[in-house]
């Protein structure tokens, strides 16, 4: 199976994606103000926004956040779900073309993205729009590997049934390789937070169709 545009396949997910993805852990935000100096009067860009899942959490600590997304789908759902946040505004966007100004942001996030960048590209249109020594904070969701029995199960049975499973994790593998292009010799830190998602037996299916790589109905 071919892979589609990066930037097309989340359209037909974005109900499931809405309301089954997680969100992430709040206390990202003193972890990023502790080790940067986040203040509440920077403006952010949120690259590959989607619906707004990252994006939220900083506009509830006060934070004025631009969402960047490409696919129309998810960034329509996001303008919906944001509409009560007057420091919130979207533009149709890439993170290797923002359509954002010059030297306009002082802090740049991406939430479960950056493995569809391009890692060359995406460097130089950053560091365009970032400010003098802007920040730049990528994140992720991971499942915890070997630590639940039905994690294990959960991975087997996408690797059995969906074609492009392995070609979406590769990219999540090779995301560190495509950091060392990204900050080259500045190098960068990593933490990791505990995050939990709890979920109803309809909530683990809606997650499990909300994931690019998951046939759909009426697909092989």
């Amino acid at each position: 199976m071919t892979e589609n545009h990066p930037t097309e396949r989340f359209t037909s997910r974005v109900e499931n994606y809405v309301r089954y993805r997680p969100g992430y852990p709040a206390s990202i935000i003193p972890l990023l103000q502790e080790r940067t100096g986040l203040q509440r009067d920077w403006s952010l860009a949120d690259v590959g926004s989607g619906p707004g899942n990252l994006t939220r959490l900083f506009l509830d600590s006060g934070y004025l956040v631009v969402g960047v997304e490409p696919n129309d789908a998810m960034r329509e759902a996001g303008d919906v779900l944001m509409k009560g946040y007057p420091r919130f505004s979207s533009v149709k966007g890439t993170a290797e073309s923002t359509k954002l100004p010059d030297r306009s942001i002082d802090f740049i996030t991406a939430g479960q993205a950056f493995h569809w960048f391009d890692p060359p590209a995406t460097r130089a249109e950053f560091q365009r729009i970032l400010k003098a020594r802007g920040w730049v904070a990528l994140i992720w969701n991971k499942r915890p590997e070997g630590d639940f029995h039905v994690l294990d199960e959960y991975s087997e049975m996408l690797q059995h049934y969906s074609p492009e499973y392995d070609l979406v994790r590769h990219r999540d593998d090779s995301a560190e390789a495509g950091m060392a292009v990204f900050y080259c010799d500045n190098g960068y830190q990593e933490f990791s937070q505990p995050h939990i998602q709890a979920m109803t037996y309809d909530a683990f299916w809606g997650r499990l169709l909300s994931s690019s790589y998951t046939p759909l109905s009426g697909q092989p």
